[in-house]
């Protein structure tokens, strides 16, 4: 669900892939190149296209380049197949965030953002305040926000693996439901690409 085209473009054209374009000119070895070439050094190195994927999951961009699927004109034998496509590509859209690894996720940031928050903060009020003597309670509670924040970190991860699996299945489950729905003669699949990015317009 994926279209390679629109992947190569936006490597060539979209500032927010400019790393991963350097990679491009690195391995087709020449400084300008073109969509042509992109899509062959992506054939070659498939980690530019993962690049690309996670490089838009962080930025909170989806890459399920297939819209909806019409309801309206579509005959009751294909309305039901083309329903339950559209809820897969929604369910695929909320849970695409956690196909990034769980170490790269901002989950993790905020977590150690908050435990050096905490950890600042008793050294202020052990420090700037004059509290030594209660410093034992206090090490004691920043002790304790770092068990809390470790058993939800393990949550967390737990959380991602489970999704990460379910995204994975359910991508290939709503890819054949469309392979279906397009032998069947409900559909084409040409119709439904997005060849655009709007938040990247």
């Amino acid at each position: 669900m994926i279209y390679l085209q629109r992947v190569a473009r936006e490597i060539k054209t979209v500032g927010l892939y400019d790393l991963i374009l350097q990679d491009v000119q690195k391995f087709a070895g020449k400084n300008r190149v073109d969509v042509e070439d992109i899509l062959e050094v992506m054939k070659q190195h498939p980690q530019i296209l993962e690049d690309y994927k996670q490089t838009n999951v962080e930025y909170n961009l989806s890459n399920i380049h297939v819209k909806d699927i019409p309801l309206e004109s579509l005959k009751d034998a294909c309305k039901a197949k083309a329903k339950q496509v559209n809820e897969k590509l929604s369910l695929l859209r909320d849970i695409e965030k956690y196909t990034l690894d769980f170490e790269q996720s901002s989950t993790l940031v905020i977590i150690f953002s908050v435990e050096f928050f905490v950890l600042f903060s008793v050294q202020y009020f052990i420090v700037l305040l004059d509290l030594k003597e209660w410093q034992w309670w206090i090490y004691g509670l920043f002790a304790f926000s770092i068990l809390i924040a470790w058993l939800y970190a393990k949550k967390e991860k737990k959380k991602y693996a489970i999704n990460k699996a379910l995204f994975e299945r359910e991508y290939v489950n709503t890819l054949q439901l469309i392979e279906a729905l397009e032998a069947e003669g409900c559909i084409k699949k040409s119709d439904l690409i997005i060849t655009e990015c709007d938040e990247h317009v």
